[in-house]
């Protein structure tokens, strides 16, 4: 059994298969999901796990060289916005609607339990070397 790290078994393995270049949407739990990408649910309750553990919980274990967030999250949502620019140096903005159409093209969506809007990332894995 694993002793730390992502424990829970379908993230972990879903991670192990990413690569160089794949994409990663992190969503809250109002995002629609599109049809092809490999979906992990963490969802529980409402808040829970949060946008924010979901996010710290990733990059302790993926490259991410770059990052896009809707641009509506800066107004409707300070908090995530400050998380975001906290976190990525490589982050740009685009419409929700761009971001949803952008996310059919990842390859792996984590929806989390997090209840405020425009909570959502998509990341652009990287290389360790």
């Amino acid at each position: 059994m694993k002793k730390s790290g992502i424990l829970n078994r379908h993230l972990a393995g879903a991670l192990a298969e990413l690569g160089h270049g794949d994409g990663v949407l992190v969503c809250d739990a109002g995002m629609p999901i599109p049809d092809g990408p490999r979906v992990v649910d963490l969802a529980f309750r409402a808040g829970v796990p949060s946008f924010e553990e979901v996010v710290d919980g990733l990059l302790a274990e993926l490259v991410v060289e770059g990052a896009t967030a809707a641009e509506e999250v800066r107004d409707a949502n300070p908090a995530a916005a400050g998380l975001l620019a906290g976190r990525f140096r490589s982050l740009t903005y685009v419409s929700h609607e761009h971001l949803k159409e952008l996310s059919a093209g990842a390859r792996l969506v984590v929806r989390t339990g997090e209840a405020r809007p425009y909570a959502n990332v998509l990341l652009r894995c990287g290389v360790f070397f």
